[in-house]
């Protein structure tokens, strides 16, 4: 109720705020959030100790929304920030913790966090099925985005590629359906292989012809081999 705009104002009104329950995640991106870092937990009986140190400034207070619908900044074409459209699948704040997950639990197969305690049950389920990049389809009819293309990354993710791969990157748009999907790699190292395997055939053989290979290829993967998302 305090998360969705119809209900958040009935649900201040009655417990005037009080007694709010939060998930682990939002209490550690808060504390991102106001500029601290965490640097140790501890659970004892029922409850879990947080040990954190400020090393920065808080983050400008804007006021944060929390919907279903989200706005994630991503790069794209020369480097340009983009907001990509996305269903909310994370817990509030989940955006200040993507350096606090991978350094405590690096990446799994197929290149998403290991143990990701920011998404929701119903998040994940809303993943496997790609019903949260469904709005991503507003990017392409903007321009933002093509079909079949990379991914579009945050600047934490973009900065795990190569040097090689990063300029590659940068001289195509992302897609809405990347090669991932063709290859199915499943390491970091596998996944940049994908990428440069497919950044290389459109430089060779053009945008327009690669696209349209890879486009029936990941169809196949997706409708016969049952390829799902990560």
């Amino acid at each position: 109720m305090p998360k969705i705009f119809i209900t958040r104002r009935l649900y201040y009104d009655i417990t005037q705020g009080k007694n709010r329950i939060l998930s682990k995640t939002e209490v550690l991106g808060r504390l991102y959030c106001c500029g601290f870092e965490v640097i140790g937990e501890k659970k004892i009986g029922q409850l879990t100790y947080v040990f954190a140190q400020r090393n920065k400034q808080p983050e400008p207070y804007l006021k944060r929304k929390y919907g279903p619908l989200i706005k994630l900044n991503r790069l794209g074409k020369n480097r340009q920030m983009f907001e990509v459209y996305k269903m909310r699948t994370m817990h509030p704040y989940s955006e200040y913790l993507q350096a606090y997950i991978y350094e405590r639990n690096q990446l799994q197969d197929g290149g998403k966090f290991n143990k990701d305690i920011r998404v929701t049950t119903l998040g994940r389920i809303m993943r496997r099925y790609w019903l949260d990049e469904l709005p991503m389809v507003f990017n392409l009819l903007m321009g933002d985005m093509k079909m079949v293309g990379v991914r579009p990354l945050s600047a934490h993710y973009y900065g795990l590629y190569s040097k090689e791969l990063q300029e590659k990157r940068n001289k195509f748009k992302p897609g809405l359906l990347p090669p991932f999907y063709a290859d199915m790699p499943h390491t970091i190292d596998e996944i940049q292989e994908s990428e440069m395997r497919y950044l290389n055939e459109c430089e060779k053989k053009g945008n327009f012809r690669t696209d349209f290979h890879y486009f029936f290829v990941i169809l196949r993967n997706i409708l016969i081999r049952k390829a799902r998302s990560a």
